[in-house]
C-alpha cells in the first residue's frame, strides 16, 4: 500500500509539473500575433497524417529515416506497455494485461524487439553525433546544451529501454520460480538472454525487478518533464505543427493588411481604414511574429536538414536556418520570462542583418524540415521591419528599389528600352 501511494503522489506530481511547464510554452506562443489556420481543414488532417505519422519527408534520407521509425515506434507502441505499469502502480497488480493469454504474450514479445530495436538505433545515433561527427549536427548555433541536450535523450532512451529488458528478465526468473505475486504471463524473446547474467536468489532477483520497474517508470516522468526544455519538444508539437502549417505554395507572400489599408486610402479619400493604428511593418521582435511563426520555433528539432541544404550556408555565409528557429525560440522564452522591455529585440540582438538579407529566398529549408517549419517567414518578416520601418537594407536592394520606382522594373533602362535587345543591328 505504501509503494501505491508513493507511486500516485509520483504520478500527480509529474503530471502538474508538466501541465505548469506546457501552460508556459503557450503563454510564450500566445506573445505571437493572430494567423487564421483554420481554413481547408480536410487538406491540414492529410498533411498532418502524411507528415508527422508518415514521416513522409525524412525519407529523403533512408538511413537516419528508418533508425528515427524505429524509435518513433518504439516510443508510440512501448506506451501501451506504459499504461500497464501505470494500473500495476496505482492498484498494486502484477502484468494486469495477462488475461489476455497468447495475445498478451504476443504484445510483450514485441514490445521486447522494439525496444532491442530503440537501444540499437539511438546507439547508432550516438556514433553518428559523436564519432562520425556529421556536418549538420556542427555549427555556430550548436553549442554546448544543444549538443548535450541531443546525447542526454539518447542515452536516456538506451537506459530505459535497459531497464525495460532488465525488469523482463528479472520478472520471468521469478515467474518460473513461482515467486509471490508473479503468475506466468509474457513472452521474452530478447530478455531470456539476460536471464543468465541475474542472480538466482529471489531477493536479489525481486529487488532488480523493483528496482527497473520504478527506473522505467520515473525515467518516463522525468523524460516528460525534460521534454519542455529540449528541441525534443517536436515529439508532441510535431502534430499541430503540421496541420497548422501553410498551405500556399511555396514562395507566395501574403499581402501585409496595414499596407493595403495605406494604398486603398491613398487611391480613395473616403476610405477609412478598419484599425486606426496601422500597427508595424514586419517584424522587430517576437510579439510581432505570428503564433504559427512562434509555434515553429518551438518544434524545431535542430536536426540540420534545413541548414545542409540552404546555398548561402553552403557557401559559406552567415545564414544557418537553424539558427533563425533557435534565436527566435530563445528571444521568445526570454520575452515570456522578462516582458520586453529589456533593450533588446529579435533583429540585432540575436539575428544579424548580415544573415537576414544573405538569405536567397529559394525556399530550400522549408522543403527540406521534415514537420514543414518556415524560417524563411521569420526571415521576410525582419526583412520587412529593416526596410519600411527603418529603410535600412544593402545598396543593391536600395537600387532595385529605386528603379522599380522610377521605371516600374528592377533594371536601370526606362521602360521604351526594355525590347532593344529584339531589334535588328
Amino acid at each position: 500500500m505504501v509503494s501505491q501511494i508513493i507511486f500516485i503522489v509520483i504520478t500527480l506530481a509529474a503530471v502538474l509539473l508538466f501541465s505548469y511547464n506546457l501552460k508556459k510554452v503557450i503563454r510564450n506562443i500566445r506573445l505571437g500575433r493572430p494567423a487564421n489556420r483554420s481554413d481547408q481543414p480536410q487538406k491540414r488532417w492529410m498533411t498532418m497524417l502524411k507528415v508527422a505519422f508518415g514521416q513522409t519527408k525524412m525519407f529523403f534520407r533512408p538511413i537516419p529515416a528508418f533508425l528515427h521509425l524505429i524509435v518513433y515506434a518504439g516510443f508510440v507502441i512501448i506506451n501501451i506497455e506504459v499504461l500497464e505499469i501505470m494500473i500495476d502502480g496505482i492498484f498494486g497488480t502484477h502484468r494486469v494485461f495477462g488475461g489476455l493469454g497468447a495475445f498478451y504474450d504476443f504484445l510483450i514479445g514485441s514490445f521486447e524487439v522494439l525496444a532491442l530495436g530503440v537501444w540499437l538505433a539511438c546507439a547508432i545515433f550516438l556514433v553518428r553525433r559523436n564519432v562520425l561527427k556529421l556536418k549538420r549536427f556542427s555549427g555556430v548555433e550548436m553549442k554546448s546544451w544543444p549538443r548535450s541536450d541531443a546525447n542526454y535523450i539518447l542515452i536516456t532512451e538506451i537506459l530505459l529501454m535497459t531497464a525495460f529488458l532488465t525488469m523482463n528478465a528479472a520478472d520471468a526468473k521469478l515467474q518460473a520460480m513461482g515467486a509471490g505475486h508473479y503468475t506466468a504471463a509474457g513472452a521474452f524473446p530478447v530478455s531470456q538472454f539476460l536471464q543468465n547474467l541475474l542472480p538466482n536468489t529471489e531477493t536479489a532477483l525481486l529487488a532488480i525487478e523493483r528496482g527497473c520497474w520504478w527506473f522505467h517508470i520515473i525515467g518516463i516522468f522525468a523524460f516528460l518533464n525534460y521534454l519542455p526544455y529540449s528541441k525534443h519538444f517536436h515529439i508532441m508539437f510535431a502534430f499541430p505543427n503540421t496541420y497548422f502549417s501553410n498551405l500556399e505554395p511555396k514562395g507566395e507572400f501574403s499581402n501585409m493588411q496595414s499596407v493595403t489599408n495605406e494604398v486603398k486610402a491613398m487611391l480613395d479619400p473616403s476610405f477609412t481604414p478598419p484599425d486606426a493604428a496601422a500597427g508595424r511593418f514586419g517584424a522587430k521582435d517576437v510579439n510581432d511574429l505570428t503564433w504559427v511563426n512562434l509555434m515553429n520555433a518551438y518544434t524545431c528539432t535542430e536536426c540540420g536538414r534545413c541548414t545542409s541544404v540552404c546555398p548561402a550556408n553552403i557557401t559559406g555565409k552567415l545564414l544557418s536556418p537553424r539558427k533563425i528557429m533557435m534565436d527566435t525560440r530563445d528571444r521568445m522564452e526570454e520575452v515570456g520570462k522578462n516582458g520586453l522591455d529589456d533593450g533588446k529585440s529579435l533583429i540585432d540582438s540575436y539575428i544579424s542583418r548580415e544573415e537576414i538579407w544573405a538569405c536567397t529566398s529559394c525556399n530550400a529549408c522549408t522543403q527540406a524540415c521534415p514537420i514543414n517549419i518556415d524560417p524563411l517567414a521569420i526571415i521576410t518578416e525582419l526583412r520587412r521591419y529593416a526596410v519600411m520601418e527603418e529603410s535600412q537594407s544593402p545598396a543593391s536592394i536600395n537600387a532595385m528599389l529605386g528603379n522599380i520606382e522610377n521605371n516600374g522594373a528592377p533594371w536601370k533602362y526606362s521602360p521604351a528600352d526594355r525590347l532593344n535587345w529584339a531589334k535588328e543591328s
